[in-house]
């Protein structure tokens, strides 16, 4: 007894062991929820790229909208008296002038966490991760994530970026130490000049490095997703049932089908013109209706028990039963209820009807 309960428990575990991969419609579910393979280092990446790049194409122009603002103020600004009138003025043409100096850059970061998230998870909308959700303040819970291989990866992931970025910093100013010493000899402008090359040189050079990064970090996001994903030979099975139906319940609306068509296929067996038998196992009811259709029509036929049924109706309401073992068989299997005969049975279901013609012309 105690093997036997030993061998349902390791069934039920078997059973409940995520070792399958999910089906299309676990992804399906699972995207709409938000839950998608994505590395916000290539967010980072790009972000950085493109926002550098862009100061190094727009930073002339944002120097001089600087620079005039700040001229304006002191030359102009500054003899105004102190009223409403003129210091919303002020703050509106300073908003605006600010405005144009970070509009491009601001436009050209949108773009990049828009481009960044596209080519990796492609177009998707869903408010599920702001729903509120009280599992999500679980202590327990937190307290699992945090001390998970999950938050172990993260963990090496940001000491591995921090050195990454680090190094790179420091191999920067170290590869230009000279210039950077003699920054005290040289006019205001070209100081910063030359801290703005460097600057931009460091956080291209820096996305560039976590660009690279994101291809590993992306791979495991992936491979997480999978697994995280994963589903039970139960789980399979319940979905399958959830989408199919119940294997019970289907059969037993088919079962439900087959009687009714049973029921209205036997309601037209009084009308047929004659039944062909097997004689035993085989039975076609034909009707023949000039103004229906150009050839004989069958309205019903099976086999065994339903064929011993519809002879039985024929009987009671004197329809004649020819017998035509090979015939019968033929358009059991060839012919289709409600529907014309095939044009192969034409001449031998006419001698049929021509016999039963004459059977009840001379009766």
């Amino acid at each position: 007894m105690k093997v036997s309960y030993l061998k349902l428990d390791l069934q039920y575990f078997a059973a409940d062991e995520k070792t399958e991969e999910a089906t299309p419609k676990k992804r399906e579910d699972t995207r709409k929820k938000g839950q998608v393979p994505k590395s916000q280092d290539v967010n980072t990446g790009f972000l950085l790229i493109l926002v550098f790049g862009a100061l190094h194409l727009f930073g002339g122009q944002m120097k001089e909208a600087m620079t005039s603002m700040l001229s304006k103020s002191f030359n102009e600004y500054i003899h105004w008296t102190v009223s409403e009138e003129h210091v919303f003025t002020l703050f509106l043409e300073m908003t605006i002038e600010i405005t144009k100096v970070l509009a491009p850059v601001m436009g050209i970061a949108m773009v990049a966490g828009i481009f960044s998230n596209f080519i990796q998870v492609g177009v998707m909308f869903t408010g599920e991760p702001l729903k509120f959700d009280l599992k999500k303040l679980d202590p327990i819970q937190g307290a699992k994530k945090i001390f998970s291989a999950r938050a172990l990866v993260e963990l090496v992931k940001s000491l591995l970026k921090i050195s990454m970025i680090s190094v790179i910093t420091f191999a920067i100013i170290w590869i230009n130490k000279g210039p950077l010493m003699m920054t005290s000899q040289k006019s205001v402008e070209a100081a910063l000049a030359f801290f703005g090359r460097i600057t931009i040189l460091m956080g291209l050079a820096s996305g560039l490095a976590l660009l690279c990064l994101s291809v590993l970090d992306y791979v495991y996001q992936r491979y997480d997703h999978e697994k995280n994903i994963r589903m039970s030979k139960k789980d399979v099975k319940d979905e399958h049932k959830n989408m199919e139906g119940d294997p019970l319940i289907k059969s037993k609306i088919k079962e439900k089908q087959r009687q009714m068509s049973a029921s209205r296929m036997m309601s037209e067996v009084p009308g047929a013109d004659v039944v062909i038998t097997n004689p035993t196992h085989y039975a076609i009811a034909i009707k023949y209706d000039e103004a229906k259709s150009d050839a004989p029509i069958v309205v019903a036929k099976g086999v065994d028990f339903v064929a011993q049924k519809i002879k039985e109706v024929a009987k009671a309401n004197e329809i004649v039963m020819v017998e035509n073992r090979s015939l019968a068989r033929a358009l059991y299997q060839q012919s289709d209820i409600e529907q014309p005969i095939d044009e192969q049975f034409y001449k031998a279901v006419a001698e049929v009807l021509a016999y039963v013609y004459r059977l009840e012309k001379k009766a």
